[in-house]
């Protein structure tokens, strides 16, 4: 497990083993501490709450913390849990506007065969550059769609931190990679958008699949090149 100081003092990955989609996955939900209290970064499927509750209470904390959800899309493996915890906690929830309609249940998800998670209310519609308060440092939400039509990553400035969501992933081959094209919509605009994300500065990535890894602006910007030729 990666240090404070290597990931963002303030920043917990909690990776998860679940079940989903007639597959084992291993995702990677992230809490950040606020004076407010905890925010959480995806929520895992359905079944993934108890895991959470384990996660937090190993750092001191309760799901009654979590004042915060932020969801980087609206697929069931981040977003299908989110009904279970709200029956928990009185969080509020945001996500980008493009993925609200898909959350309320307003709209079907784009992936899957129509059998989809329970809705939940969103409060907060959020959009390009908005940016939350945190003990590390405020979080910067950008937009990366193509894996999703509002996908979105949350960029830490003050530690060169990224929570990429499935923007990149960590589970294959490679250290580090694109937005898998299985699984991805908009393959160009995935791409485009790891393009954005190779402007940042970026010293170290936190991948939903796949968890954190130690690479930056330098592996982003060969992976835009790389896909682009």
């Amino acid at each position: 497990m990666e240090t404070d100081e290597e990931r963002g003092a303030g920043v917990h990955t909690l990776p998860l083993t679940v079940d989903y989609g007639g597959q084992t996955l291993t995702i990677t939900p992230t809490a950040v501490e606020t004076d407010r209290g905890l925010v959480l970064i995806d929520v895992g499927p359905a079944g993934a709450v108890d895991g959470i509750r384990t996660h937090l209470r190993s750092l001191g904390y309760e799901l009654a913390d979590i004042w915060l959800v932020v969801l980087t899309h609206h697929d069931g493996d981040h977003a299908g849990g989110l009904s279970e915890l709200l029956e928990a906690v009185d969080a509020v929830v945001a996500t980008h506007h493009k993925e609200a309609p898909f959350v309320t249940g307003e709209r079907d998800p784009i992936k899957g065969d129509g059998d989809r998670y329970p809705p939940a209310a969103v409060d907060l519609e959020l959009v390009d550059g908005v940016r939350i308060p945190t003990f590390a440092g405020p979080i910067e939400l950008i937009e990366t769609p193509g894996h999703a039509p509002g996908h979105c990553s949350l960029y830490f400035p003050a530690g060169n931190l990224l929570v990429a969501g499935d923007a990149l992933v960590a589970d294959g081959d490679e250290p580090l990679s694109g937005p898998k094209e299985e699984f991805t919509p908009d393959m160009d605009r995935a791409l485009e958008s790891v393009g954005t994300l190779a402007t940042l500065e970026i010293d170290h990535v936190v991948c939903y699949h796949g968890g954190y890894v130690d690479r930056g602006s330098d592996a982003i910007r060969e992976i835009a090149e790389r896909r682009t030729d």
